[in-house]
């Protein structure tokens, strides 16, 4: 039978053989008729008496490997001649549910006839015949079932798992200060398939069976957030058509939001074909009264490794303008403030979407660094070297360029800071993107605006060697900058070289005065700055190193990031030097620009004061 040689299993059947003769893995000549998917022999062996109800190992039947392969008149020979049409795998898989996910109407209705069973589930996940059909997108089949009674209301099985919410993309993704989330799964009904699959067809014919348009997951995500967030605009349109609430956000965001995060993509770099896709979803939710003004409330969950289309924490407070610009989609954004968007309001940080658009929190990394498209996902980009690795495609600056103009056209205020202090400008020096600079400098754009690490734009005009490398200055970008400043009449410039030095380390530590006046009641004895040390192994050497010079275990993750850990052991602290001002850095923490944690709530102030004494003999 492996042969496939009809005569000789003709010449043996002739003689009697044991047709039903198993392998030492209970294959017998059946299963590999149904294998090979050959009928005449699978007649003649059903013909001479086959089990056709024989069991390998595994407890595969020849009717479940037919119907797995979605062979209808295997399926028919099987039935006719006595196969169970409700025998199951240890699972729980029966061969409706295999015959459907394969998408044999044929092989589905066979068995139907023959009693099969339609509202079994299997025990893993509890998922039914009619939720394979639709996850995999045969609105034939699930038509079949609907007739016969598959209950469109039934749900799978619930489980909890603990995810990354919208932190860090890959091997940072259990990085220290990355929120973590015991999320539920599962809930869903074949609707919520169909949204999660795009199967429009089958989508219909359960909306008109009585499925809610409005139903959720075990999260509670609605199925028009799936299908959105899914990149189905066309299943998207029919529900919006089918009174679906465009403005439901239980998990922190809107259609809106996930209609502008997937665009016209349906994986990275891969267009959706999806007619409804991209801005004809967006008109089609702000149509049917989408805010346009809503706020993303949190991160969503992020798998390890994964290119999945989520929204990052730190992206909280986004409007689904402020994330058109981040994505550059240019048409997005001008259909959104046709619409009542906002063009000013910031994201949490106070990030603008001007600034988003200038590259804002967009990181690309040199050498063999791992690097974030527009959609942030993460990929390995070896180059050939680290200016080219830094450096922002000329498509990509295009079209940046058209979405920073939009912006301004609409109103945005060029220099607008957020929290750290970073300007419009600021970022698209940090990217080198030079027309973008040219472009906000003639909208007046400030040349000699600091943030809060005091830094002009100039001063990020440098690019790192791989993940935590070393530091170049851009010269291209440095020249334009004074260049417009000599231009504008105003002196003293940063040279390329100090910009790299400014950039590595301020000149001058901020201002805390309020910190400054905190008064140390603990005296820096031996026993003190001993206990210091303890704390500082247990909970700053990850980062900060042993002695202190910023090159812990740790280092090269946050700098791929966001910065490297302070060199504790430098004369000049950026966040104040005086014991209050470390001692506050080290109770509230350090952000937005480098994401050190707060321990004020895991130390007491004595052991706070301590570890302050410590700091203070490294310098």
């Amino acid at each position: 039978m492996r042969a496939v040689d009809v005569a000789g299993v003709r010449a043996l059947l002739a003689e009697a053989v044991d047709v039903d003769a198993p392998q030492p893995d209970g294959a017998t000549a059946l299963h590999w008729a149904m294998h090979r998917e050959h009928v005449e022999i699978a007649g003649l062996l059903i013909g001479a008496g086959a089990d056709v109800d024989a069991a390998n190992d595994l407890g595969v039947t020849p009717l479940l490997m037919a119907s797995a392969r979605g062979h209808g008149e295997l399926v028919g020979r099987l039935l006719a001649a006595g196969a169970d049409p409700n025998g199951a795998l240890a699972g729980g898989e029966t061969a409706l549910m295999a015959a459907s996910r394969a998408g044999s109407l044929e092989a589905v209705s066979a068995l139907l006839d023959a009693g099969a069973r339609v509202n079994v589930t299997e025990s893993t996940r509890g998922q039914s015949a009619l939720m394979w059909a639709v996850a995999n997108r045969h609105p034939a089949v699930a038509g079949a079932l609907i007739e016969q009674g598959a209950d469109i209301h039934a749900r799978t099985g619930t489980r909890r798992r603990v995810y990354n919410m919208g932190g860090s993309r890959s091997a940072g993704s259990a990085s220290r200060g990355i929120a973590l989330e015991e999320v539920v799964e599962g809930g869903s009904t074949a609707l919520l398939f169909a949204a999660r699959s795009g199967d429009l067809e089958s989508a219909r014919l359960l909306v008109a069976a009585g499925a809610d348009v409005d139903d959720t997951a075990a999260d509670g995500n609605p199925a028009l957030n799936v299908a959105a967030h899914s990149g189905h605009g066309s299943l998207a349109a029919f529900l919006l058509a089918e009174g679906a609430d465009p403005n439901a956000a239980p998990l922190g965001y809107t259609a809106l939001h996930a209609a502008v995060l997937r665009g016209t993509l349906r994986d990275r770099g891969v267009p959706n074909d999806d007619p409804v896709a991209g801005v004809p979803l967006v008109r089609a939710l702000l149509e049917h009264g989408a805010d346009p003004n809503a706020r993303l409330t949190r991160g969503t969950p992020v798998r390890r490794w994964s290119h999945d289309f989520a929204f990052m924490d730190r992206w909280t407070g986004a409007t689904p303008f402020w994330l058109a610009a981040r994505f550059l989609e240019v048409e997005m954004m001008r259909v959104l403030a046709a619409a009542g968007a906002d063009p000013r309001l910031p994201s949490r940080d106070g990030t603008t979407p001007l600034m988003a658009a200038a590259g804002q929190g967009y990181n690309r990394g040199g050498g063999s660094a791992f690097i974030r498209d527009r959609r942030d996902f993460s990929s390995y980009n070896p180059v050939e070297s680290a200016a080219l690795g830094s450096t922002i495609p000329a498509a990509e600056e295009r079209l940046a360029r058209e979405a920073v103009a939009a912006a301004l056209e609409l109103d945005a205020d060029v220099d607008a800071a957020n929290d750290a202090g970073d300007t419009a400008l600021h970022a698209a020096a940090s990217h080198g993107m030079n027309s973008v600079i040219e472009l906000l400098t003639s909208r007046g754009a400030d040349l000699r605006a600091e943030n809060r690490r005091g830094q002009t734009p100039v001063a990020l005009a440098v690019y790192a060697d791989g993940i935590g490398g070393d530091r170049f200055a851009r010269e291209d970008t440095a020249a334009l900058l004074r260049s417009l400043a000599d231009a504008a009449g105003l002196a003293d410039m940063e040279t390329p070289a100090a910009a790299v030095a400014e950039s590595a380390h301020p000149g001058q530590p901020h201002g805390h005065p309020e910190a400054r006046a905190l008064t140390n009641p603990v005296s820096a004895t031996p026993d003190s700055v001993a206990a210091g040390a303890a704390l500082y192994t247990t909970h700053c050497a990850t980062c900060h190193g042993p002695t202190g010079r910023g090159d812990g275990p740790l280092a090269a993750a946050t700098a791929a990031y966001g910065a490297r850990p302070s060199n504790l052991a430098d004369a000049t602290w950026q966040h104040g030097g005086s014991d209050g001002e470390v001692f506050a850095a080290v109770r509230d923490g350090i952000g937005p620009d480098f994401a050190m944690d707060a321990f004020g709530g895991r130390l007491a102030e004595p052991d706070i004061w301590n570890l302050v004494n410590f700091l203070q003999s490294l310098r």
